[in-house]
């Protein structure tokens, strides 16, 4: 039997898409014959995925999980080609169970997390492949993040059914039902916060470029206004204030009462309790979206017959 590297098995997976060990095995059923190890995974149907990795995949969910047990959490964002996918409960599952694993195994970044066990015959990547097989569209996870518990509570919040999800994390000197409450409603601020979503927890973890950047902005919108030199540096001091209640967590409007900032809430109703930090994603928040060609489309349905 010829021998098979770890270089050969990771080409394989990387032009068809198909799981290590299956890539393991056609490799050996061919002799270490790459190309008819490409044929043998075609034909057994387990490379259908490969001809699907050029796709754009805009489209998916951010799913989150909290652990009944050690209440560490966990948010991630998978994403697929279409809306309709995303919606199934199939793919919900699939979401689902990798946030699970996220929580147990503490993955480093995503390639750590595919390589994941998920159970005795399959890693979270295999999983994956099996599911873009069966669903046929291309699937991928894009990030994650995870809390731990320790010290205080953590909570999470998915917005509009996916589109939007929130992780957040708190100290506080006992987890009790106030403070449960309070936290979810920190949560639900972060993910409903419009127009500008909170960047920060406090205003001195905002990055020194970051403040920088946006006074010397203010400070050209004031002089295009036609504000004399004399009043730029007072303006500018009073927009950045404006600046730090829409960046910064603590210092925002609290949603369900406007008239308190969310540190205000917090303070009153858990004192001793302090936020963490937050991780906010949108999904799909940076990528480009798939623009349907119908005649293309159409094309390519007519060349597969």
């Amino acid at each position: 039997m010829a021998e098979i590297s770890a270089k050969v098995v990771m080409e394989l997976r990387g032009r068809t898409g198909a799981g290590m060990m299956d890539c393991k095995k056609a490799l050996a059923a061919c002799e270490g014959d790459i190309e008819k190890a490409i044929d043998y995974l075609r034909e057994k149907g387990l490379a259908a995925a490969a001809k699907k990795q050029s796709r754009i995949a805009a489209e998916g969910l951010v799913g989150g999980y909290i652990c009944g047990k050690c209440g560490t959490g966990a948010l991630v964002e998978v994403n697929c080609e279409t809306d309709f996918v995303a919606n199934t409960p199939e793919y919900k599952e699939l979401v689902n169970d990798i946030c699970k694993q996220i929580v147990k195994d503490d993955p480093a970044d995503v390639d750590a997390l595919l390589a994941c066990k998920y159970d005795d015959t399959q890693t979270i990547a295999d999983l994956i492949t099996a599911k873009v097989a069966k669903i046929g569209e291309k699937i991928s996870v894009r990030r994650f993040v995870r809390y731990t518990a320790e010290g205080g509570y953590v909570d999470t919040y998915i917005h509009m059914g996916g589109k939007v999800g929130v992780l957040v994390k708190a100290e506080c000197p006992e987890v009790t039902d106030t403070v449960k409450e309070v936290l979810h409603d920190v949560a639900l601020q972060i993910a409903a916060a419009s127009p500008v979503a909170p960047e920060y927890v406090t205003r001195d973890q905002v990055r020194a470029e970051h403040l920088e950047h946006e006074t010397q902005i203010l400070a050209a919108q004031a002089r295009n206004e036609g504000k004399p030199e004399k009043i730029i540096e007072r303006m500018v001091e009073g927009r950045i204030k404006k600046f730090y209640e829409e960046v910064c967590l603590v210092e925002q409007a609290f949603v369900k009462d406007p008239g308190v900032t969310v540190g205000k809430m917090i303070e009153t109703k858990a004192p001793g309790t302090r936020i963490v930090c937050f991780t906010r994603y949108k999904m799909g928040d940076g990528l480009e979206k798939r623009v349907n060609d119908l005649a293309a489309e159409v094309a390519e349905q007519i060349n597969r017959k």
